[in-house]
C-alpha cells in the first residue's frame, strides 16, 4: 500500500461525504430528498451509490490509487466483501475520513470539532485493513493566528493517528472563494513547512486546495516528510479543476464532486460505467501531467 501511494501513477477518489453533505451528494446523483425519510434510509442510498462506483470495472489501481471512505462505508460491504478488502483486491488503497465536522468560524478559520473517539476509530480502521486517514478544517481568511491554530490542530491529531500505524492525510482547506485566497495559501505554506520541520514521525500526506499561484506548494511536494500531496477540487467543476491541477506538477487529485458530477442513479450500468470511466481518465491525465 505504501508503495502504491508513494509511486502510483493515479489519483485518490474521495467517497467520504457524510452527515450534512449526503443529501447534496444524493441530489447530484439524481435522488431527491423525498426518496428517504430518515438517516438510515439516506445512508443506505449513498452506500448503494458508492458500491456501484467501487465495483465498476474502471475503478481499479491502474488509475485510482486510493479511495477515502466514510465510516459507514468502511463498515459496509460491496460486491459481497468488506469495502476496504474489495478496494485493495483492486489495487485501491483504503483511507478513512475521521473528523467529526467543523467548529464555527473564529479568527477566519474553522477548526475541527473535538474528537474523543479518534483512537477507538483508528483501532477499528487498522483491524479492517485501512492504510490512512483524512481530516478536514477550513481557512476562510488570511488570519495568521487562525492559520497557525489550524496547522497546530491538524498536526496534533496527526500524531494521535500515526501512533496507530496509520498515515494521516492533513487537510487544511483554503476556501477558493475567499477574497484572501492567495495570502491564505502563503500563510498555510509557511506554517505547514514549520510544522513539518518539527515533525518526528513517519511521512504524512497533505490534501490542499489548488493554489492561486501555480507551483506555490512545490516545497511541500519535495519535502522528505511528505509522502504525497493531493488536491481537492474545492468547488471547481471537473474541467476547471483538471486545468488547475495540471499546472501543479507532483500534486495529484483527490476529487469528490468533480469525480461524481456526471453520475446519475437512473443510468444503465453501461451508461454509468462509461461516464465514470471518462471522469477517471480525465482526472488521471491531469494528475500525471
Amino acid at each position: 500500500m505504501l508503495e502504491q501511494i508513494k509511486s502510483g501513477q493515479g489519483f485518490i477518489a474521495a467517497l467520504d461525504q457524510s452527515g450534512g453533505s449526503t443529501p447534496k451528494a444524493l441530489k447530484g446523483y439524481g435522488i431527491e430528498a423525498d426518496a428517504f425519510s430518515n438517516d438510515e434510509e439516506m445512508f443506505a442510498l449513498i452506500h448503494d451509490m458508492r458500491s456501484r462506483i467501487v465495483t465498476a470495472p474502471c475503478f481499479n489501481g491502474d488509475k485510482v490509487i486510493g479511495a477515502i471512505l466514510f465510516e459507514r462505508t468502511m463498515d459496509g460491504d460491496a460486491g459481497g466483501k468488506p469495502v476496504p478488502a474489495l478496494l485493495w483486491e483492486r489495487g485501491v488503497v483504503p483511507f478513512l475520513k475521521v473528523d467529526k465536522g467543523l467548529e464555527d468560524e473564529a479568527d477566519g478559520v474553522q477548526l475541527m470539532k473535538a474528537n474523543p473517539g479518534l483512537d477507538d476509530l483508528c483501532k477499528r480502521a487498522v483491524a479492517k485493513g485501512v492504510f490512512g486517514t483524512k481530516m478536514r478544517s477550513v481557512i476562510n481568511l488570511a488570519n495568521e493566528a487562525g492559520v497557525k491554530a489550524i496547522v497546530e490542530q491538524q498536526f496534533a491529531e496527526a500524531a494521535r493517528i500515526a501512533a496507530h500505524g496509520l498515515v494521516p492525510i492533513i487537510e487544511p482547506e483554503v476556501n477558493i472563494k475567499s477574497a484572501e485566497r492567495d495570502a491564505s495559501d502563503r500563510l498555510l505554506l509557511n506554517e505547514t513547512l514549520a510544522a513539518l520541520d518539527a515533525w518526528n514521525g513517519a511521512p504524512v500526506m497533505l490534501k490542499l486546495s489548488l493554489p492561486t499561484e501555480a507551483g506555490l506548494f512545490q516545497p511541500l511536494v519535495d519535502h522528505p516528510k511528505v509522502l504525497r500531496v493531493v488536491a481537492l477540487s474545492g468547488g471547481f467543476a471537473r474541467p476547471e479543476a483538471c486545468v488547475e491541477l495540471a499546472k501543479n506538477p507532483g500534486i495529484i487529485a483527490s476529487f469528490s464532486r468533480a469525480l461524481l458530477e456526471d453520475l446519475r442513479h437512473q443510468m444503465s450500468d453501461d451508461e454509468f460505467n462509461s461516464s465514470l470511466s471518462g471522469a477517471i481518465n480525465e482526472i488521471h491525465a491531469a494528475s500525471v501531467a
